[in-house]
């Protein structure tokens, strides 16, 4: 789905976003997603414990290129200070680097959209500590 390099950038645009935050962001590439995807993003979401941060700031971006979906789900903290049409500017964002086949480019601009909210709202902090892995999941 997405080679090593692709990998390798997605996971530096991750920890480009979670440098100025104590937010957690995570990407999830799923095989395929048979059902809506904001219901496979929660359930990702759950199974990777995602909700267990410090501060319940952690977003997970699950993508499902082969069936051209994707959504974004955001933990309690942060989902409640995004606008209402946050999320799906953000993928609207994405869209057009995905209609390219350039799925690493438009999962970059997500991660780096969704880790200006999380700046704004949770600036790192002195002690601040890497709460979830930045490596990209991919479904096996």
């Amino acid at each position: 789905m997405l080679s090593k390099e692709e990998l390798q950038q997605i996971t530096e645009s991750i920890r480009s976003a979670e440098r100025n935050t104590s937010g957690e962001i995570r990407v999830y590439v799923a095989r395929q997603c048979k059902g809506d995807p904001l219901e496979a993003a929660y359930h990702k979401f759950t199974r990777l414990k995602m909700e267990a941060t410090e501060q319940r700031n952690g977003v997970l971006l699950y993508i499902s290129p082969a069936d051209h979906k994707a959504a974004i789900w955001g933990d309690r903290g942060i989902h409640d200070v995004a606008r209402s049409d946050f999320w799906d500017k953000v993928l609207a964002e994405m869209l057009p680097f995905f209609r390219e086949g350039r799925i690493a480019d438009g999962i970059c601009r997500g991660v780096g959209s969704i880790g200006e909210l999380i700046r704004s709202q949770y600036p790192v902090s002195e002690n601040d500590i890497n709460e979830l892995s930045d490596d990209v999941i991919l479904e096996e």
